[in-house]
């Protein structure tokens, strides 16, 4: 078996046992049901054009071909110049981002996985990154040992906030791999005061991952984009501000709450 026959296998039997980000999700039915069938949707598209990069598309945020092209054309910005600290989502499509952002000297927040943990981000910061060079210390496992884990009243406020997104429309709407992590790391900033409503959030996606104004089911709540950004292109959103930011809690189920320590403790303190 060639190795990346092997690769390709193990990506098939991992993505048969991974459970649905948003088996969980609270919401519609028939809402959740049309933003898992765009998902399959694009996931099927990236895998059959050769677009979507080990260990394959499903059921995560898609690590796409031009990912570093995509992150320098980002780094060719105002909003990324005029950055001093970002939050990033942890998954491999923005690791290019990540790792430039240290390259320029930004303090990074990084997402824990899932928000798992009582202290859910990652404080990565450039001037402290022991033996590690920015492109290791940015990974998911290079963070937990050139960062430490931080709760979220020992954050500060952020400028640029980097979503991962498993397609977008020029209209700022996004749609993640479900489960609604981006949403509710936003929501969260904003009650510690890290996020305004006005503050900037962008994207690094492959031009398949763009669909028309429109298909994308959104509801109030939801986090708009400021900017998408592919390696062959930059797309200022068409958005009316500001971004909603509020958690809202009717629509977070027991299981998710349970899932997360973070919103446990947020609950408590209503």
């Amino acid at each position: 078996m060639t190795r990346n026959s092997a690769h390709e296998r193990g990506a098939h039997l991992e993505e048969a046992t991974i459970a649905r980000h948003d088996a969980d999700a609270g919401g519609p039915p028939d809402l959740l049901a049309a933003k898992q069938e765009l998902r399959e949707r694009i996931w099927a598209t990236l895998s059959e054009r050769g677009h979507a990069r080990f260990p394959g598309a499903r059921n995560r945020i898609p690590n796409v071909t031009g990912a570093e092209r995509a992150a320098e054309r980002l780094r060719d910005t105002d909003l990324w110049r005029n950055a001093r600290t970002l939050k990033c989502n942890p998954d491999s499509a923005q690791w290019p981002v990540r790792q430039r952002a240290l390259e320029d000297g930004k303090t990074v927040y990084m997402a824990v996985p899932r928000l798992a943990g009582d202290d859910p981000f990652f404080l990565l910061d450039p001037d402290d990154l022991g033996d590690r060079t920015p492109r290791q210390a940015s990974s998911i496992k290079g963070a937990s040992a050139a960062g430490r884990t931080v709760a979220v009243g020992d954050l500060e406020p952020v400028d640029l906030v980097v979503a991962g997104c498993v397609a977008v429309s020029p209209d700022g709407s996004r749609l993640g791999k479900g489960g609604g992590f981006s949403d509710l790391e936003f929501a969260v900033a904003f009650e510690a005061g890290l996020v305004a409503e006005d503050t900037p959030v962008v994207t690094t996606v492959h031009e398949d991952q763009i669909v028309d104004d429109g298909e994308i089911p959104t509801v109030d709540h939801d986090v708009h984009l400021d900017l998408i950004v592919t390696a062959e292109r930059t797309i200022t959103c068409r958005r009316a501000p500001p971004h909603p930011a509020h958690v809202v809690w009717d629509e977070l189920t027991e299981a998710k709450i349970a899932a997360i320590p973070l919103l446990a403790t947020l609950r408590e303190r209503r």
